[in-house]
């Protein structure tokens, strides 16, 4: 009977082997932050930069804000959108949240 008792206090000792281990489970959790939350978010912010450093005349483009408009003119940090006839406005290119190139609306209405 002591003998019994012996083997579980050893067993309750011992941690419950590798993932027992705290440190162990932090590394793990942040490893799965990094590839769950983390390295997507940086993947699509680097993609919207490469869109808005490409931006050009006649690009369709979708504000923060939601507004719809087309590149008239595009400078170093901004660019002049053209809302309707007569009507221009300028933005700072990172005010800009999705570019519609015009190879991309052949595309939406080709699935559509």
């Amino acid at each position: 009977m002591n003998y019994t008792l012996l083997l579980l206090a050893a067993d309750e000792k011992t941690g419950g082997g590798l993932f027992g281990n705290p440190i162990i489970m932090m590394i793990l959790m942040f490893v799965i932050f990094w590839v769950v939350l983390i390295r997507p978010q940086q993947k699509q912010r680097k993609a919207l930069a490469a869109k808005q450093a490409a931006l050009k005349k006649g690009d369709q483009v979708i504000t923060i804000g939601g507004m719809h408009a087309s590149v008239n003119a595009v400078s170093e940090k901004t660019v002049s959108l053209k809302l309707s006839e007569g009507v221009f406005v300028k933005y700072d290119k990172s005010a800009i949240a999705t570019v519609l190139t015009a190879k991309a609306d052949a595309a939406d209405k080709k699935d559509a």
